[in-house]
């Protein structure tokens, strides 16, 4: 389900918004990213793109950034040059998600639960180091999959955490922001950052 918004209030910050990265997320993701609005955005650009359904390969291969999905959003991003980059999933697997010993068996550091199910950490290391500065904001954003149903508790939190994202300048603010409700949660991100990137933290 392809879908494009520009919300545009000037130039700077520009984020940049993706959902349905692979598989049949887009059918789930497209619920909540239609939900955000121009009044969300308070200055810069958001620009808003849901991918069409297509296999699933995970993010996380280096592969996945030469098939015709991962190379429009490549595509996107150097063509917005985004500060504020979210790509937005949903997922069917949670406990493989937030497994402690993920970064063991994926390469990665286990996503954290906000609250409802919604989950949020890191965009895959290929391009977090590859396309972006170390002060810039990369989520990764996952809700249950509600293709046929609406889980509206976990929609809910997942629009608004969205709609946080999309009204913020930079990295402490989204810091705080995000503390104010989930103070556990984002130590917990700082952390898995500077053991996962060290130097480079994503969060």
């Amino acid at each position: 389900m392809s879908f494009f918004r520009l919300i545009e209030k000037g130039d700077e910050p520009r984020r940049l918004f993706v959902g349905g990265l692979h598989g049949r997320e887009g059918l789930t993701t497209i619920k909540a990213l239609r939900l955000l609005s121009f009044e969300d955005v308070k200055d810069g650009k958001l620009i808003i793109y849901n991918c069409d359904p297509t296999f699933y390969l995970s993010t996380l291969e280096r592969s996945y950034y030469n098939t015709r999905q991962g190379r429009e959003i490549i595509s996107l991003i150097e063509y917005y040059r985004p500060s504020i980059y979210v790509e937005a999933h949903c997922y069917k697997d949670y406990r493989g998600l937030i497994d402690p010993d993920r970064k063991r068996k994926m390469g990665v550091p286990p996503l954290i639960e906000l609250e409802n199910g919604v989950l949020i950490g890191s965009v895959s290391p290929h391009i977090r180091t590859s396309f972006f500065k170390r002060a810039d904001v990369c989520i990764t954003l996952e809700m249950p999959c509600i293709h046929d149903k609406i889980d509206t508790e976990a929609l809910e939190t997942y629009t608004n955490i969205l709609k946080v994202i999309a009204s913020i300048k930079d990295r402490p603010e989204l810091e705080e922001k995000l503390a104010k409700r989930y103070p556990e949660q984002v130590e917990t991100a700082r952390r898995y950052a500077i053991e996962f990137f060290g130097d480079y933290p994503p969060f």
